[in-house]
Protein backbone atom coordinates (compact mmCIF):
# COMPACT_ATOMS: atom_id res chain seq x y z
CA UNK A 1 0.00 0.00 0.00
CA UNK A 2 3.21 2.59 1.32
CA UNK A 3 4.49 1.46 -2.50
CA UNK A 4 1.25 2.31 -4.21
CA UNK A 5 0.59 5.66 -2.66
CA UNK A 6 4.42 6.86 -3.83
CA UNK A 7 4.18 5.19 -7.10
CA UNK A 8 1.06 7.84 -7.19
CA UNK A 9 2.99 11.04 -5.89
CA UNK A 10 5.70 10.48 -8.31
CA UNK A 11 3.11 10.46 -10.88
CA UNK A 12 0.51 12.86 -10.02
CA UNK A 13 2.49 15.29 -7.43
CA UNK A 14 -0.48 17.83 -7.61
CA UNK A 15 -2.65 15.35 -5.90
CA UNK A 16 -3.87 15.59 -2.36
CA UNK A 17 -5.09 12.96 0.13
CA UNK A 18 -8.29 12.92 -1.16
CA UNK A 19 -7.32 12.79 -4.58
CA UNK A 20 -4.65 10.42 -4.03
CA UNK A 21 -7.49 8.15 -1.96
CA UNK A 22 -9.78 8.43 -4.85
CA UNK A 23 -7.37 7.24 -7.75
CA UNK A 24 -6.25 4.78 -5.55
CA UNK A 25 -9.44 3.19 -3.81
CA UNK A 26 -7.62 3.41 -0.86
CA UNK A 27 -9.52 4.72 2.74
CA UNK A 28 -7.95 8.51 3.23
CA UNK A 29 -6.50 7.30 6.79
CA UNK A 30 -4.54 4.65 5.05
CA UNK A 31 -3.19 7.45 2.44
CA UNK A 32 -2.36 9.52 5.69
CA UNK A 33 -0.17 6.59 7.34
CA UNK A 34 0.96 5.90 3.91
CA UNK A 35 2.25 9.40 3.35
CA UNK A 36 3.49 9.69 7.31
CA UNK A 37 5.60 6.40 6.28
CA UNK A 38 7.66 7.65 3.43
CA UNK A 39 8.25 11.33 5.31
CA UNK A 40 9.67 9.52 7.73
CA UNK A 41 11.69 7.28 5.14
CA UNK A 42 12.78 10.43 3.86
CA UNK A 43 11.27 9.41 0.54
CA UNK A 44 8.33 12.48 0.95
CA UNK A 45 9.38 15.97 1.06
CA UNK A 46 7.28 18.81 2.65
CA UNK A 47 4.51 18.42 4.01
CA UNK A 48 3.55 14.75 4.96
CA UNK A 49 0.33 13.05 5.93
CA UNK A 50 -1.61 16.16 4.59
CA UNK A 51 -0.33 14.92 0.89
CA UNK A 52 1.00 18.52 -0.18
CA UNK A 53 4.29 17.27 0.10
CA UNK A 54 7.36 16.21 -2.74
CA UNK A 55 8.25 12.31 -3.38
CA UNK A 56 11.58 12.40 -4.26
CA UNK A 57 13.36 10.68 -7.16
CA UNK A 58 13.19 6.69 -7.22
CA UNK A 59 17.16 6.49 -7.63
CA UNK A 60 17.91 9.29 -4.70
CA UNK A 61 15.31 7.41 -2.57
CA UNK A 62 17.66 4.12 -3.14
CA UNK A 63 20.64 5.88 -2.29
CA UNK A 64 19.12 7.43 0.84
CA UNK A 65 17.75 4.20 1.69
CA UNK A 66 20.96 2.15 1.53
CA UNK A 67 22.90 4.66 3.49
CA UNK A 68 19.99 4.66 6.37
CA UNK A 69 20.04 0.63 6.52
CA UNK A 70 23.31 0.72 6.51
CA UNK A 71 23.67 3.17 9.56
CA UNK A 72 20.72 1.07 11.39
CA UNK A 73 22.86 -2.22 10.89
CA UNK A 74 25.80 -1.02 12.08
CA UNK A 75 24.10 0.77 14.73
CA UNK A 76 22.29 -2.77 16.06
CA UNK A 77 25.42 -4.60 15.51
CA UNK A 78 27.86 -2.16 17.54
CA UNK A 79 24.64 -2.87 20.41
CA UNK A 80 24.47 -6.44 20.40
CA UNK A 81 28.71 -6.48 20.97
CA UNK A 82 28.57 -4.30 23.68
CA UNK A 83 25.89 -6.59 25.53
CA UNK A 84 27.48 -9.58 24.42
CA UNK A 85 31.39 -8.14 25.81
CA UNK A 86 29.11 -7.33 28.75
CA UNK A 87 28.01 -10.85 29.43
CA UNK A 88 31.36 -12.41 28.91
CA UNK A 89 33.01 -9.58 31.05
CA UNK A 90 30.74 -10.77 33.89
CA UNK A 91 31.14 -14.48 33.26
CA UNK A 92 35.15 -14.21 33.32
CA UNK A 93 34.55 -12.53 36.46
CA UNK A 94 32.75 -15.15 38.26
CA UNK A 95 35.37 -17.28 36.37
CA UNK A 96 38.08 -15.75 37.99
CA UNK A 97 36.93 -14.44 41.61
CA UNK A 98 37.60 -16.62 44.74
CA UNK A 99 34.63 -18.41 45.95
CA UNK A 100 34.98 -16.16 49.09
CA UNK A 101 34.79 -12.93 46.79
CA UNK A 102 32.23 -14.58 44.91
CA UNK A 103 30.00 -15.40 48.20
CA UNK A 104 30.04 -11.75 48.87
CA UNK A 105 28.97 -10.32 45.79
CA UNK A 106 25.84 -13.11 45.88
CA UNK A 107 27.90 -15.22 42.87
CA UNK A 108 29.71 -18.46 43.59
CA UNK A 109 31.14 -20.59 40.89
CA UNK A 110 30.84 -23.81 40.69
CA UNK A 111 32.95 -26.14 38.92
CA UNK A 112 31.79 -29.18 36.97
CA UNK A 113 28.90 -31.49 36.37
CA UNK A 114 29.14 -33.13 39.70
CA UNK A 115 29.17 -29.98 41.45
CA UNK A 116 26.37 -28.69 39.86
CA UNK A 117 24.24 -31.80 40.45
CA UNK A 118 25.03 -31.03 44.10
CA UNK A 119 24.01 -28.52 44.36
CA UNK A 120 20.67 -29.04 42.00
CA UNK A 121 20.24 -31.21 44.90
CA UNK A 122 20.34 -28.72 47.60
CA UNK A 123 18.01 -26.24 46.03
CA UNK A 124 15.20 -28.84 45.02
CA UNK A 125 15.34 -29.92 48.58
CA UNK A 126 14.78 -26.31 50.32
CA UNK A 127 12.13 -25.23 47.50
CA UNK A 128 9.24 -24.32 48.50
CA UNK A 129 6.59 -23.05 46.16
CA UNK A 130 8.38 -22.22 42.81
CA UNK A 131 10.50 -23.19 39.89
CA UNK A 132 11.31 -21.30 37.13
CA UNK A 133 13.77 -23.05 34.45
CA UNK A 134 15.22 -22.23 30.85
CA UNK A 135 15.84 -25.81 29.25
CA UNK A 136 17.80 -25.21 25.75
CA UNK A 137 17.78 -28.99 24.91
CA UNK A 138 16.40 -29.73 21.47
CA UNK A 139 17.37 -33.62 22.65
CA UNK A 140 16.92 -35.58 25.58
CA UNK A 141 18.08 -39.23 26.35
CA UNK A 142 15.67 -41.65 27.76
CA UNK A 143 18.19 -42.12 30.80
CA UNK A 144 18.12 -38.23 31.52
CA UNK A 145 14.00 -38.12 31.25
CA UNK A 146 14.15 -41.36 33.90
CA UNK A 147 16.31 -39.22 36.01
CA UNK A 148 14.18 -36.13 36.09
CA UNK A 149 10.27 -37.73 36.28
CA UNK A 150 10.76 -38.32 40.03
CA UNK A 151 12.11 -35.05 40.70
CA UNK A 152 9.80 -33.52 39.14
CA UNK A 153 6.95 -35.33 40.37
CA UNK A 154 7.88 -34.68 43.50
CA UNK A 155 7.52 -31.16 43.40
CA UNK A 156 4.34 -30.79 41.72
CA UNK A 157 2.95 -33.28 44.50
CA UNK A 158 4.08 -30.76 46.94
CA UNK A 159 2.22 -28.13 45.24
CA UNK A 160 5.16 -26.30 44.07
CA UNK A 161 4.57 -24.34 40.63
CA UNK A 162 7.07 -25.14 37.99
CA UNK A 163 7.19 -23.11 34.79
CA UNK A 164 9.49 -24.64 31.85
CA UNK A 165 10.52 -23.00 28.56
CA UNK A 166 11.77 -25.52 26.69
CA UNK A 167 13.03 -24.80 22.78
CA UNK A 168 10.27 -25.27 20.05
CA UNK A 169 12.68 -27.57 18.38
CA UNK A 170 11.61 -30.32 21.20
CA UNK A 171 8.30 -30.31 19.57
CA UNK A 172 10.33 -32.26 16.71
CA UNK A 173 12.27 -35.03 18.81
CA UNK A 174 9.83 -37.84 20.49
CA UNK A 175 11.23 -38.94 23.52
CA UNK A 176 11.81 -34.43 24.99
CA UNK A 177 8.26 -33.64 23.38
CA UNK A 178 6.58 -36.67 25.40
CA UNK A 179 8.51 -35.73 28.21
CA UNK A 180 6.79 -32.08 28.53
CA UNK A 181 3.84 -33.10 27.69
CA UNK A 182 3.86 -35.97 30.32
CA UNK A 183 5.17 -33.12 32.61
CA UNK A 184 2.34 -30.80 31.84
CA UNK A 185 -0.35 -33.38 32.48
CA UNK A 186 1.22 -33.93 35.75
CA UNK A 187 0.51 -30.04 37.12
CA UNK A 188 3.91 -28.36 35.28
CA UNK A 189 3.65 -25.23 32.91
CA UNK A 190 5.50 -25.66 29.96
CA UNK A 191 5.80 -23.35 26.72
CA UNK A 192 8.55 -23.04 24.13
CA UNK A 193 10.80 -20.26 22.40
CA UNK A 194 12.73 -20.14 18.89
CA UNK A 195 15.32 -19.13 20.79
CA UNK A 196 16.53 -19.13 25.04
CA UNK A 197 19.64 -17.50 26.19
CA UNK A 198 20.60 -19.93 28.54
CA UNK A 199 20.66 -22.53 31.05
CA UNK A 200 18.58 -20.90 34.04
CA UNK A 201 16.97 -22.31 37.49
CA UNK A 202 15.42 -20.13 39.81
CA UNK A 203 14.03 -21.61 42.95
CA UNK A 204 11.61 -19.36 44.90
CA UNK A 205 12.76 -16.37 43.42
CA UNK A 206 15.39 -16.34 45.77
CA UNK A 207 18.32 -18.49 43.58
CA UNK A 208 19.67 -19.24 40.41
CA UNK A 209 21.61 -21.16 39.13
CA UNK A 210 22.75 -20.11 35.26
CA UNK A 211 25.44 -22.23 33.18
CA UNK A 212 28.45 -20.08 32.21
CA UNK A 213 28.90 -21.06 28.87
CA UNK A 214 26.11 -21.39 27.11
CA UNK A 215 27.23 -24.21 24.86
CA UNK A 216 28.30 -26.48 27.12
CA UNK A 217 26.60 -26.24 30.41
CA UNK A 218 27.84 -29.24 32.38
CA UNK A 219 31.43 -27.59 32.24
CA UNK A 220 30.26 -24.75 34.78
CA UNK A 221 27.48 -22.46 36.65
CA UNK A 222 27.07 -19.44 38.85
CA UNK A 223 24.94 -20.10 41.45
CA UNK A 224 23.13 -16.88 42.22
CA UNK A 225 21.86 -15.35 45.35
CA UNK A 226 21.92 -11.74 45.17
CA UNK A 227 18.49 -10.45 45.29
CA UNK A 228 18.73 -7.17 42.43
CA UNK A 229 20.71 -9.95 40.61
CA UNK A 230 18.05 -13.05 41.15
CA UNK A 231 15.39 -10.07 40.24
CA UNK A 232 16.83 -9.51 36.89
CA UNK A 233 16.50 -12.85 36.02
CA UNK A 234 13.04 -13.17 37.27
CA UNK A 235 11.93 -10.09 35.00
CA UNK A 236 13.79 -12.22 32.20
CA UNK A 237 11.92 -15.31 32.39
CA UNK A 238 8.89 -13.48 32.84
CA UNK A 239 9.71 -11.59 29.64
CA UNK A 240 10.72 -14.80 28.18
CA UNK A 241 7.59 -16.57 29.20
CA UNK A 242 4.86 -13.80 28.04
CA UNK A 243 6.59 -14.66 24.48
CA UNK A 244 6.36 -18.30 24.40
CA UNK A 245 4.00 -21.04 23.05
CA UNK A 246 2.22 -23.10 25.24
CA UNK A 247 2.70 -26.52 24.45
CA UNK A 248 -0.80 -27.68 23.15
CA UNK A 249 -0.98 -25.23 20.79
CA UNK A 250 0.94 -24.85 17.52
CA UNK A 251 3.86 -22.55 17.48
CA UNK A 252 2.32 -19.32 16.21
CA UNK A 253 4.10 -17.15 13.66
CA UNK A 254 5.85 -14.19 14.27
CA UNK A 255 5.07 -10.66 13.38
CA UNK A 256 5.34 -9.44 10.77
CA UNK A 257 3.27 -12.32 9.90
CA UNK A 258 5.64 -13.09 6.74
CA UNK A 259 8.32 -15.05 8.49
CA UNK A 260 7.84 -18.00 11.32
CA UNK A 261 9.01 -17.63 14.47
CA UNK A 262 12.50 -19.64 13.02
CA UNK A 263 13.09 -17.57 10.38
CA UNK A 264 12.61 -14.58 12.55
CA UNK A 265 15.19 -15.92 15.19
CA UNK A 266 17.00 -17.23 12.19
CA UNK A 267 17.35 -13.69 11.23
CA UNK A 268 17.56 -11.96 14.42
CA UNK A 269 21.24 -14.09 15.11
CA UNK A 270 22.21 -13.59 11.88
CA UNK A 271 22.09 -9.88 12.07
CA UNK A 272 24.43 -10.70 15.67
CA UNK A 273 26.95 -11.57 13.49
CA UNK A 274 26.65 -15.30 14.46
CA UNK A 275 27.65 -17.93 12.82
CA UNK A 276 25.60 -20.86 11.08
CA UNK A 277 27.14 -23.61 13.92
CA UNK A 278 26.20 -20.70 16.74
CA UNK A 279 22.69 -20.36 15.24
CA UNK A 280 21.90 -24.15 15.27
CA UNK A 281 23.31 -24.17 18.61
CA UNK A 282 21.22 -22.05 20.10
CA UNK A 283 17.85 -23.20 17.94
CA UNK A 284 18.78 -26.96 18.63
CA UNK A 285 18.70 -27.60 15.18
CA UNK A 286 21.57 -28.89 12.46
CA UNK A 287 23.53 -26.54 10.20
CA UNK A 288 21.53 -28.04 7.14
CA UNK A 289 18.59 -26.82 8.39
CA UNK A 290 20.02 -23.29 9.15
CA UNK A 291 21.44 -23.24 5.81
CA UNK A 292 18.09 -23.86 4.46
CA UNK A 293 16.55 -21.52 6.26
CA UNK A 294 18.83 -18.58 5.43
CA UNK A 295 18.03 -19.91 2.06
CA UNK A 296 14.58 -19.36 2.42
CA UNK A 297 15.03 -16.24 4.13
CA UNK A 298 17.38 -14.68 1.06
CA UNK A 299 14.80 -15.53 -1.32
CA UNK A 300 11.80 -13.98 0.60
CA UNK A 301 13.74 -10.75 0.83
CA UNK A 302 15.27 -10.70 -2.69
CA UNK A 303 18.66 -10.84 -1.32
CA UNK A 304 21.81 -11.76 -2.66
CA UNK A 305 23.76 -11.83 0.15
CA UNK A 306 23.81 -11.61 4.51
CA UNK A 307 24.36 -8.10 4.24
CA UNK A 308 21.47 -7.04 2.05
CA UNK A 309 19.07 -9.60 3.17
CA UNK A 310 19.76 -7.55 6.62
CA UNK A 311 19.63 -4.14 4.70
CA UNK A 312 15.94 -5.37 3.78
CA UNK A 313 15.14 -6.96 6.69
CA UNK A 314 15.81 -3.56 8.92
CA UNK A 315 13.65 -1.83 5.78
CA UNK A 316 10.77 -4.23 6.36
CA UNK A 317 10.98 -3.64 10.00
CA UNK A 318 11.73 -7.77 10.90
CA UNK A 319 14.45 -6.78 12.73
CA UNK A 320 13.92 -5.43 16.38
CA UNK A 321 16.01 -2.75 17.85
CA UNK A 322 17.11 -4.55 21.27
CA UNK A 323 19.14 -7.42 21.78
CA UNK A 324 16.61 -10.36 21.96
Amino acid sequence: MTASVYRSKLAYPQDGVLEMAQRLGLPPDDVRHSLTLLSEMALLRGGGADGQGRAIDPQLALQLLQARQQAELAAQQQRMEATRAAVVGLMAEIADSSAQESSKAGVRYLDGIDAIRDQIELLSAETRFEVLTFAPDSQMSQASIEAARPLSLRNIEQGIVMRTIYLDSIRHDSHAREYATWLESAGAHVRTRPVLPNRLTIVDRRSALVAVDATNTAAAAALVTSPGLVSVLVTLFDHMWETATPLGQTAAPCEPDFLTRQQAAVLQLMAEGRTDESIAHSLGVSTRTVGRVITGLLTHLGARSRFQAGMRAVQNGYLSHSPH
